[in-house]
C-alpha cells in the first residue's frame, strides 16, 4: 500500500463531523521503543493525535536503525517527529515520575485544551526499566482513574489478565499485534487483517475511540475478556507454528518418494478445510513472534505441569530444518567440501524483512565456517545487521549484486529471496553450478531451465 506522506492519505479516516471525534489537542503517552511501539506512534500520529513516546533513547534509537528497510515508516517517522506530532523522550526512573509530570502539567482527562486521552504500554520495554509492583502501584494512586490503559506483548498465558486486574481502575485494554508484517508494519496496522480486543471491563470498547478507524478497517475483529484473547493470540501463533513444521517434515518424505511438495502444498490450498496460508515446505520459521510465543507456550505447560508433546515437536523440527540444507550440500559432495567458496543469497528470516532473529543462515553459516568455507552473501535488506554481527569474520564477504563472483563459487544457498525481484537464470547457467534452495524459490520451470542440480527442500530436478 503506497501512501503519501502529506497527511492527505488519512482522510478516509478522520471525520470530524462523527459524535465523540477527538480533538487534534489530545495526547497519548506510549512507553516502549519495540517496533510495535514504533509503529503505533506513527499510525496514531496519521489518525491526528500527539504522541509523547517514552522509551529508553538508546534502545529506540537501536530499533530505528534495525527496521530501516521499513522505508515507508521511517519516512512517516522523520516527518512526524519534525512536525512534532510525535515527541520522543527518555523514559523516567519511576512510572511515578511520569504520571505525576503530566498530572501537574494538567494532562487529564477534564481539561478540554490539552487532553491526555491514553496510556500505552508495550511490557517487552517496560519490564526492562519499572518493576511490575513499582508501575501499578503508580497507576492506581494515579488521579486518572478514567484513562484507559492498553497493553501489549507476548507474555505467559493468563499474565496480561492478571496485571488488568492488579490495575485499579475499569478501562483496561489488551491488544496483541497478530496483524503486524515485518517489511509492511505500518500498512499493516492501518488495515489490519486481524483486530483482536481484550477488555477488562465487557463491552467498553467506546473508550477507546482512538483506536475506532483501525478496528473499522480490519478484516476481521473480535472483543472478548483479557484471559481469552490472550490464549487465541497464543494458539493463533501456535498453529501457524504447527503448519509451517508439519509441511517441513512431509518434505522430508516427499524427496524419499521424488514428489514435488510444492505442487502438494497448492493442492491442499485447495481444500477449504485446509486453505493455504503457512502450507510452504521450507527452512522453517524464525523472526521474534513465533520463537518468543512457542517458549511462553511451554513455560506456561510447566507452570501448571502439562505435558505438551506436539509443541515440543514443533521447537524440534523447526530448529532440526534450519540445518537440512547444509546436510544436503555435505552429501552432494560426499563430504568433500573443505576450503570451498559458496554463494548465499538472503539473510532475513523472511523475505521483505531485514532482521535475522531466527534465520537458518546463522546455522548455515557455523557449519561451513567450520570447513573452512568462504561464504559470499548478498541480503540487500540484511546487510546491515550481518555486517554488524559477524565483523570479525575472515571467511565472511558481504556483497552487493546476487551474480557478484559466481565464476568463484562452487554452489549457491537461498535462504530468503523476494518473489518480486526476477532470478537470472541465464547467469546462474553460465557457471553450471549446484543450487540449494532452502526457501523453495525457484519455480518449477526456472529449475527444469537450471545447467546445474538442484536441490530444495521436498523438491528436486
Amino acid at each position: 500500500m503506497e501512501t503519501a506522506l502529506d497527511g492527505s492519505h488519512m482522510n478516509k479516516y478522520n471525520n470530524k463531523s462523527e459524535p465523540n471525534q477527538l480533538t487534534d489537542s489530545t495526547v497519548c503517552v506510549l512507553i516502549g521503543h519495540s517496533i510495535e511501539a514504533i509503529t503505533s506512534a506513527v499510525v496514531l500520529a496519521s489518525l491526528g493525535q500527539c504522541v509523547h513516546l517514552y522509551a529508553d533513547k538508546a534502545l529506540l534509537t537501536q530499533q530505528i536503525q534495525q527496521y530501516s528497510f521499513e522505508h515507508h515508516l521511517q519516512a512517516l517517522w522523520q516527518m512526524y517527529e519534525q512536525q512534532q506530532a510525535i515527541i520522543s523522550k527518555e523514559l523516567p526512573v519511576s512510572a511515578d515520575i511520569l504520571i505525576k509530570g503530566y498530572e501537574a502539567a494538567g494532562h487529564n482527562e477534564t481539561d478540554a485544551q490539552n487532553t491526555l486521552t491514553l496510556y500505552w504500554l508495550f511490557l517487552d520495554s517496560v519490564k526492562l526499566a519499572w518493576t511490575e509492583d513499582s508501575w501499578i502501584t503508580a497507576f492506581n494512586q494515579s488521579h486518572q482513574q478514567a484513562l484507559p490503559i492498553i497493553m501489549s506483548g507476548i507474555e505467559q498465558l493468563g499474565h496480561v489478565a492478571d496485571l488488568a486486574q492488579r490495575l485499579q481502575r475499569a478501562w483496561v485494554y489488551y491488544v496483541p499485534f497478530v496483524f503486524l508484517q515485518d517489511g509492511d508494519a505500518y500498512s499493516s496496522m492501518l488495515n489490519p487483517s486481524l483486530w483482536l480486543l481484550g477488555e477488562k471491563t465487557a463491552s467498553s470498547s467506546q473508550h477507546l475511540n482512538i483506536l475506532k478507524p483501525l478496528m473499522q478497517h480490519a478484516r476481521a475483529t473480535h472483543h472478548a475478556d483479557i484471559a481469552t484473547i490472550e490464549f487465541a493470540r497464543s494458539s493463533i501463533m501456535a498453529m501457524l507454528a504447527t503448519r509451517v513444521s508439519f509441511m517441513n517434515e512431509m518434505s522430508r518424505l516427499a524427496d524419499s518418494q521424488n514428489v514435488d511438495i510444492s505442487q502438494v502444498s497448492r493442492i491442499m490450498g485447495l481444500d477449504e478445510r485446509v486453505g493455504s496460508s503457512y502450507l510452504k515446505a521450507g527452512w522453517g520459521f524464525g523472526g521474534n513472534t513465533l520463537p518468543t510465543e512457542l517458549a511462553k507456550l511451554q513455560q506456561s505447560s510447566r507452570t501448571h505441569s502439562l505435558d505438551m508433546p506436539l509443541l515440543q515437536s514443533i521447537v524440534h523440527i523447526n530448529e532440526d530444518q534450519k540445518e537440512l540444507i547444509f546436510r544436503k550440500f555435505w552429501q552432494y559432495f560426499d563430504g568433500f567440501i573443505d576450503n570451498k567458496t559458496v554463494m548465499i543469497w538472503g539473510g532475513s528470516y523472511k523475505s521483505g524483512s531485514g532482521r535475522t532473529a531466527g534465520s537458518a543462515i546463522h546455522p548455515l553459516l557455523a557449519l561451513l565456517w567450520s570447513y573452512n568455507i568462504r561464504t559470499l552473501v548478498y541480503s540487500d535488506k540484511a546487510q546491515h545487521e550481518l555486517a554488524e554481527l559477524y565483523q570479525q569474520q575472515p571467511l565472511l564477504e558481504l556483497i552487493t549484486s546476487p551474480y557478484q563472483q559466481l565464476c568463484d563459487t562452487h554452489a549457491i544457498f537461498i535462504i530468503s529471496w523476494s518473489p518480486r525481484d526476477q532470478l537470472d537464470i541465464g547467469k546462474i547457467n553460465q557457471q553450471a553450478m549446484p543450487v540449494f534452495d532452502a526457501q523453495n524459490a525457484l519455480t518449477r520451470s526456472q529449475i527444469n531451465s537450471l545447467v546445474g542440480d538442484y536441490m530444495g527442500i521436498g523438491r528436486t530436478k
